[in-house]
């Protein structure tokens, strides 16, 4: 791609014809700057509407059309997460890392928004405390140095740094020091799949043409703690309780190695295992 235009937690490539799977392999990084993302704009794609934007305290927006704080608006990245934009936008792709702790480990991410500091097949993966890059959005909505520290490109450097952070982000730090194991920017091979119902409950966006995609189904443990299921980039955003009552909502985290919040799924939910780092509140029956 001349312009050097790709996605950010997902994937920069041309899709030559928009129902094909895309796939190969590619580069990751990760990053966190809390700016709107691009696929929240309407008319970017074929979808059944924009991706969630949220408002300072993590509510989602109405306006498809709010700007960004990183252009002093009023939008941020929701806390929930972790070609051109017309072929790519909400598409999901399981990746199979290939370098690194977590080589062999696979797990699937939808696309939100795109950069143009970044290469081809080059998926920068949304995970709060992996720096802000080159906007910081962070500072507005969570204050602070770079709102939720660490260095500009790169982030935080050790887990126990997530308890300093805003409690929506914690699951999402954790589980890149759990799960993610702390890789550094490992490679993988990618190929595009239906979007799982868990990320488009997250996201609130799904493609037109996603049904033609093959459905994603979790690979069988490969040992030492390889078994994984559909996920996002991120864990879901902490739970809210009332009182000494809390009642987590649907797809949201319930249990998992290192989870700390509530475990009690409201009315209607059950906690379904998905991994040992993660399980989610999911419809009973």
């Amino acid at each position: 791609m001349g312009s050097s235009t790709l996605l950010r937690a997902a994937l920069a490539v041309l899709l030559q014809v928009a129902a094909h799977a895309a796939s190969g392999s590619g580069q990751s990084t990760r990053y966190w700057d809390c700016c709107k993302p691009s696929c929240s704009w309407p008319g970017k794609a074929s979808v059944n509407r924009p991706v969630f934007a949220c408002d300072k305290i993590n509510n989602h927006l109405s306006d498809f059309s709010a700007a960004s704080e990183c252009n002093k608006g009023s939008a941020f990245a929701c806390a929930d997460y972790g070609g051109s934009e017309a072929s790519w936008c909400c598409g999901c792709y399981a990746l199979t890392f290939t370098s690194g702790p977590v080589a062999g480990k696979t797990m699937v991410v939808q696309s939100t928004s795109t950069g143009a500091d970044l290469g081809n097949n080059h998926f920068d993966l949304a995970m709060p405390g992996g720096g802000v890059g080159l906007f910081d959005g962070c500072s507005s909505q969570f204050g602070g140095i770079g709102g939720i520290g660490g260095a500009q490109y790169g982030g935080i450097s050790s887990r126990t740094l997530c308890l300093s952070m805003a409690s929506a982000l914690q699951p999402g730090c954790n589980w890149r020091f759990d799960w993610f194991q702390n890789a550094d920017n490992p490679s993988f091979t990618f190929t595009q799949v239906q979007c799982p119902a868990e990320l488009v409950a997250r996201k609130g966006c799904r493609r037109s043409e996603d049904s033609k995609f093959p459905v994603f189904s979790a690979p069988a443990s490969g040992g030492g703690g390889n078994t994984v299921a559909p996920t996002s980039t991120t864990t879901a955003k902490a739970p809210a309780s009332t009182g000494s009552i809390c009642n987590i909502q649907k797809w949201e985290q319930c249990s998992g190695m290192g989870w700390a919040g509530c475990t009690n799924c409201a009315a209607g939910l059950t906690c379904k295992f998905i991994n040992e780092y993660y399980s989610q509140c999911t419809p009973v029956g």
